[in-house]
C-alpha cells in the first residue's frame, strides 16, 4: 500500500532521489527495506541517505523545503485512507502539487542567472526568516556590499536540496555560497545553451555531465607544412592524467606516478616559461618539421621564466624527434592523443605508447640533470 501510496505522491521531478528515500521513509512510512527494494540498492545504502538529510534539517531552507515536501506527502496519505472503493477512479490521480515547489523549468533558468552571480568572487546568498525572497550579495571588498540579484524562495530551496549551495555558520541571517556541484551545475548548463547558441547538430554527442569537467581553451601551433593553425584542448585536465588512469592487461597504472610526476614538471616549466616575454618563444620550432636548433634566448627576461625555458629546451633536445613532438603536443599543448596521432601522421593507439617511452626518456633526463629541484630559484 505504501508503495501506491509513493508512487501517487506529487513530488517534483528535480527532488533528488536521496530526498525522495528520506520523505519516504520519514512521512510515507515506508520501511528502509521496502525503499531498497524499490530502488534496487541495499538497505545500508537507503539508510545512510535518510540519515544524511536528516542531518541536513540544520539548513533553514533544507528544512522549509522538506517541511513543504512532507506537507505534500502528509495530505496524500490523508487522501489515501479516506477514500472508498467507489472513488477508484481517483485513485490513480496524482495530488496536486504545492505552489511554493517550482518547476524544473524555472529552477533550471534561475540557476543560470543566480549560480553565475554565485560564482563572483565575495558573492553570498541571503535568507533571513521574515524575507519572501532570497538575495544574493557581493563584497566589493572597500565596504559597501552591492545587492547583484534576487531570487524566489522556493528556487532558493531547489539549489538547497540539490546541494549546489551550502550554508555558512549563521545567526538570523543564513548565508550560502555556490558548492563544487553548483559550479559544475552551471557549466554544464553553459555547456548546453553554447551548444545550443553554435547549432552543433549531430556531428558530435552532447556530453553534458562530462563536459562540466571541461575548461576548453584554445592555443596556436603549426603544421608540418609550416601551417599556423589553432588547437582546442581542455585546460582542465592534461591528456597524461587521462592515460595515467587507464590499466594494463596486469591491472598496473599505464603510467607509473614517476612518468606522471615528470609530464607534470614539463608542463609546469613551459608555463612558467610562457611568463616571459614572447620573443623567440615559439615552441614549435621544436616539433619535427621545425628548426631544433634555432631557439634563441630573449633579451633581458626575467630569470624564472628564462630557466624554466632553458629547461623546456634542453628536455626537447634529449627526447629528439618523434618523442619531442608527442610530449610537446600532450604535455606542454594538452592536445589529445587521437588529435596528435593524426597531425603526426602515426597509426591509430600508437601514441601512449610513444608517449609512455618519452616520458621515460624524460624521467631520465631529469634524474640526470637534476630535474625535479625546485621550479624557480
Amino acid at each position: 500500500m505504501s508503495c501506491n501510496l509513493m508512487a501517487n505522491v506529487a513530488l517534483p521531478a528535480w527532488l533528488p532521489d536521496a530526498a525522495a528515500m528520506y520523505l519516504g521513509h520519514t512521512e510515507i512510512g515506508m520501511s528502509l527495506r521496502e525503499l531498497a527494494r524499490q530502488r534496487g540498492v541495499h538497505a545500508s545504502t537507503v539508510l545512510r541517505r535518510v540519515r544524511r538529510y536528516e542531518n541536513r534539517r540544520d539548513d533553514p531552507l533544507v528544512d522549509e523545503a522538506l517541511e513543504t515536501l512532507g506537507r505534500v506527502c502528509a495530505a496524500a496519505k490523508t487522501q489515501s485512507r479516506n477514500r472508498t472503493e467507489k472513488d477508484s477512479i481517483a485513485m490513480t490521480a496524482p495530488l496536486r502539487k504545492e505552489p511554493l515547489i517550482e518547476d524544473e523549468a524555472t529552477i533550471l533558468r534561475e540557476a543560470r542567472r543566480i549560480l553565475r552571480r554565485l560564482s563572483e568572487p565575495g558573492a553570498v546568498l541571503a535568507v533571513a526568516p521574515d524575507m519572501e525572497k532570497a538575495v544574493v550579495l557581493r563584497d566589493l571588498g572597500d565596504g559597501p556590499t552591492a545587492r547583484t540579484a534576487v531570487v524566489s524562495r522556493a528556487v532558493a530551496q531547489a539549489f538547497a536540496l540539490r546541494d549546489w549551495i551550502a550554508c555558512r555558520p549563521q545567526g538570523r541571517v543564513a548565508t550560502y555560497r555556490i558548492t563544487q556541484a553548483g559550479r559544475a551545475a552551471l557549466r554544464r548548463l553553459l555547456d548546453e545553451d553554447q551548444r545550443i547558441k553554435e547549432g552543433s547538430g549531430f556531428c558530435e554527442a552532447a556530453q553534458p555531465f562530462a563536459d562540466q569537467h571541461r575548461d576548453w581553451d584554445e592555443r596556436s601551433c603549426e603544421d608540418e607544412d609550416g601551417q599556423r593553425r589553432r588547437i582546442r584542448y581542455n585546460a582542465a585536465e592534461s591528456p597524461v592524467a587521462v592515460l595515467a588512469r587507464r590499466r594494463d592487461r596486469d591491472g598496473q597504472p599505464f603510467l607509473a606516478a614517476d612518468l606522471v610526476r615528470a609530464a607534470e614538471r614539463l608542463r609546469e616549466d613551459f608555463e612558467i616559461a610562457q611568463m616571459g616575454p614572447r620573443v623567440a618563444q615559439n615552441w614549435d620550432r621544436f616539433l619535427t618539421a621545425g628548426d631544433r636548433g634555432g631557439f634563441a634566448h630573449d633579451r633581458g627576461p626575467a630569470d624564472g621564466p628564462r630557466r624554466a625555458r632553458d629547461r623546456v629546451a634542453a628536455a626537447l633536445r634529449d627526447l629528439g624527434p618523434g618523442l619531442g613532438d608527442m610530449a610537446l603536443r600532450c604535455c606542454c599543448y594538452l592536445e589529445g592523443l587521437e588529435g596528435a596521432e593524426k597531425r603526426l601522421g602515426w597509426s591509430a593507439r600508437s601514441g601512449k605508447i610513444v608517449l609512455r617511452i618519452a616520458l621515460m626518456r624524460l624521467k631520465r633526463h631529469y634524474d640526470e640533470t637534476g630535474g625535479n629541484d625546485v621550479l624557480i630559484g
